[in-house]
């Protein structure tokens, strides 16, 4: 790491390289049950499967790694493709209370990033903007993601942070 690069305080990939192996170990599963039960193989079929299935996904894997990643350093927390900066965030907003009847505020603000909302099987976590704006940020793991947001919030320098 070089003294330009940032440290990365959380981060999420939004979707992993891996994911494009399953497709085609299970067309392997298939081709050795074949072979093993001596079967007629078919061997075109289950490479074409094995290729569409690995291209789809990645697919899936490129788009999950641009929109629906996560990363915050010390200075900027990035939702997707939008950076905010962390001098504009004035503080984050309590989680909400389970025993609540009503929603809060933050839960219908606009999400960071490009989506129109908060991503499937990510949580948000409310911010107030220095210009008073509320938005919502995002990730799986909401909660680290709010320790450590909140800390490097407490770091920045007076004037620039919150609180």
């Amino acid at each position: 790491m070089t003294d330009t690069e940032p440290t990365v305080l959380f981060a999420e990939p939004g979707a992993r390289w891996r994911s494009i192996a399953y497709g085609p170990l299970l067309c392997l599963v298939v081709l050795i049950l074949e072979l093993a039960l001596r079967a007629p193989v078919h061997w075109f079929g289950l490479a074409f499967c094995a290729v569409l299935l690995a291209g789809f996904v990645w697919l899936q894997v490129i788009a999950g790694r641009r929109h629906v990643s996560v990363e915050l350093t010390g200075a900027t927390l990035r939702e997707g493709t939008e950076v905010l900066p962390l001098r504009d965030i004035a503080e984050v907003l309590p989680e909400r209370d389970p025993d609540a009847w009503d929603d809060e505020d933050w839960e219908s603000a606009r999400a960071l990033g490009e989506l129109t909302g908060v991503p499937r099987r990510r949580k948000g976590i409310g911010l107030k903007l220095r210009d008073g704006a509320i938005i919502q940020a995002w990730a799986r793991d909401h909660h680290g993601l709010r320790e450590e947001l909140s800390a490097a919030l407490e770091r920045l320098p007076d004037g620039d942070g919150a609180r």
